[in-house]
């Protein structure tokens, strides 16, 4: 592939309803695959993400990024095509997230503490790994995306009551 300069992508915001449909996995990697790829990742460092899924930048494709922050370990930024949560363990976490696509909203959301995965990086190698902590709960969030799920789904009854008329705000703008 030639050289090729990200461009910053439109984020869809909570309403859309490209955000609220299960996304189709990725069957072929083409340079317009791996060219949308950075776009994304240019995008969610742009809006100081940690994690950007393809549903929010308007693709219905099984894709998400994440950022090399998010790990341990000495990673860069990954990409993790058609992903499948294998396993969750049953010890959760509370912690506050946000989301680029519900701008203003930070809430306590449980994640499970610990995931096993198993993904497709861009040349269509299959990985298997355990995540735990932080990369466990941000690998979480947007595995849910990709399933049409926000994290204000996940959140207490009586905390989505407090969040209701700021997400029915955004949602009336996308209207």
């Amino acid at each position: 592939m030639s050289q090729y300069t990200p461009k910053r992508l439109k984020v869809y915001i909570y309403g859309a309803p490209v955000l609220r449909k299960k996304t189709a996995p990725v069957e072929n990697v083409t340079d317009t695959i791996r060219r949308f790829t950075q776009d994304m990742v240019l995008t969610m460092y742009d809006d100081d993400g940690i994690g950007l899924s393809a549903n929010q930048v308007g693709e219905s494709r099984a894709i998400f990024t994440v950022g090399a922050a998010a790990f341990e370990d000495e990673r860069g930024d990954s990409v993790f095509l058609n992903p499948e949560i294998l396993e969750m363990s049953e010890e959760t976490e509370l912690q506050e997230e946000g989301c680029l696509s519900i701008p203003g909203i930070r809430e306590n959301v449980p994640r499970a503490l610990t995931i096993r995965l198993r993904w497709q990086d861009l040349d269509r190698k299959t990985h298997e790994e355990v995540f735990t902590g932080f990369p466990a709960r941000v690998i979480q969030h947007e595995y849910d995306h990709l399933n049409g799920i926000f994290f204000t789904d996940r959140i207490s009854p009586v905390r989505k009551m407090f969040v209701k008329s700021k997400l029915s705000e955004l949602a009336s703008r996308q209207a």
